[in-house]
């Protein structure tokens, strides 16, 4: 394998195992920011050693390993006065003994929370702790725990990378000087919470149904854990009505998956898709937590409307039925809760379906001067799609190019340049 397949075989394992590994790290030594550390260590690990070696069979064994080592090699370090870190240093002594280097996990406690019932659910109410900002407890959540880069981060808050490295670096700060441990919140305490882990799981779900850069379009295996969480938050949390709401907008924008994509990889959008292939049971399973959460009140909330946006597309057999109205009006409702320039964008959308593409462009003119919109691809890319349903052409053209030089997925990019070049007036 060259220097560069190495490197990315390093990454892909990385990607896929540092959740875990802070996980398990976290549960053993009850110090977030330490488990961090110490998975990092093991990456620096293999960018050293695989270039030599060779990637290992079993990679996620390797690091898994490797951080375990660093761990104990921290706790023999400390001054080891603490039974905790004596008891924990013997069984890591025990348990290495015994077991291979590449045993790929090692539990201390006993297990999954008898409360939880989930480790890395338990992680992200730890990094979202009330003494954090929320936006801190966010972006902690998603760049500690759930393998999220720092820009990806960025690109979810519609902020600079600088200044979300800042909040992130910060909030470990804090967390490590304020002694805030590993733990399980309960009562009062994890009601408070609440809002941030959602936001935390939604947002890794947005950033698995299209990713923010890369080769591909989507990474599924964020979409999966993202819902698996939410299946875990309902039971935790079943009379929330936000949480039903969110876990109806996650299966129903999953249930479009295998539509999504053609059979190159290449993004297909939502107008164009076939809807025979979307999951029907997917959107059985969204529907009954859309009605689970509006019947407990929570029509209005932010996950909620959302879902309920997503409802009216999935109940319509085509796209021409689709009721665009009501899709206008949610939206206008959720504009109205978040003040957000993204929602007034994907309500211009709306508009232009009911009152004409002049209506909607009109609304995305108005966006124009958002600084939270500044390098956003997504508002030069509707403003080219309706100005090329208006006739258009050069300005809708100049609109797609602008937007595919801000798209960091290769995808993505591709798709606006091809629309980009379909704008050509025809001759005559």
């Amino acid at each position: 394998m060259t220097q560069a397949g190495v490197h990315r075989a390093i990454l892909a394992a990385w990607r896929i195992e540092q959740p875990r590994l802070i996980t398990s790290l976290a549960r053993m030594l009850r110090d977030v920011p330490l488990a961090e550390e110490l998975t990092q260590d093991a990456l620096v690990a293999a960018l050293e050693r695989w270039p030599q070696t060779g990637v290992p069979e079993r990679p996620g064994a390797w690091l898994m390993a490797t951080a375990k080592h660093r761990a104990l090699d921290h706790l023999r370090r400390a001054p080891m006065l603490a039974r905790q870190h004596r008891a924990i240093a013997a069984a890591l002594d025990a348990e290495q003994n015994a077991k291979s280097d590449f045993e790929p996990d090692l539990d201390l406690d006993g297990g999954r929370d008898a409360d939880f019932g989930d480790e890395m659910l338990r992680l992200i109410f730890t990094a979202c702790h009330p003494r954090l900002s929320p936006d801190a407890r966010v972006a902690l959540a998603l760049r500690m725990l759930c393998g999220l880069t720092t820009g990806e981060i960025a690109r979810a808050f519609l902020q600079s990378e600088a200044a979300v490295a800042q909040r992130i670096v910060r909030a470990k700060r804090l967390l490590s000087e304020s002694g805030l441990a590993y733990e399980t919140p309960r009562g009062e305490e994890r009601a408070r919470r609440l809002p941030a882990v959602l936001e935390a799981i939604y947002l890794i779900f947005n950033e698995g149904f299209v990713a923010a850069r890369g080769e591909e379009w989507a990474r599924p295996a964020l979409c999966d854990e993202a819902r698996r969480l939410g299946r875990v938050l309902t039971a935790l949390a079943p009379d929330q009505a936000e949480v039903h709401g969110l876990m109806a907008l996650l299966e129903l924008n999953s249930s479009r998956d295998a539509a999504r994509t053609g059979s190159d990889g290449e993004p297909i959008l939502l107008m164009d898709q076939d809807r025979g292939l979307w999951d029907a049971l997917a959107i059985r399973r969204g529907l009954d937590a859309l009605d689970r959460a509006q019947g407990l009140g929570g029509a209005q909330g932010f996950y909620t409307l959302q879902a309920a946006i997503v409802a009216c597309h999935a109940r319509a057999a085509t796209a021409e039925t689709t009721d665009w109205r009501r899709i206008a009006a949610l939206y206008a409702e959720l504009a109205a809760l978040t003040r957000s320039p993204v929602v007034e964008l994907n309500r211009a959308v709306a508009v232009a379906m009911i009152e004409g593409p002049a209506a909607g462009l009109a609304i995305v003119q108005s966006l124009a001067d958002a600084p939270a919109l500044k390098g956003y691809h997504l508002l030069p890319s509707v403003r080219g799609d309706l100005l090329q349903r208006l006739g258009r052409l050069d300005e809708a053209r100049a609109a797609f190019t602008a937007a595919a030089a801000l798209a960091a997925n290769t995808r993505e990019r591709a798709l606006l340049e091809r629309r980009a070049a379909s704008c050509v007036p025809s001759s005559i």
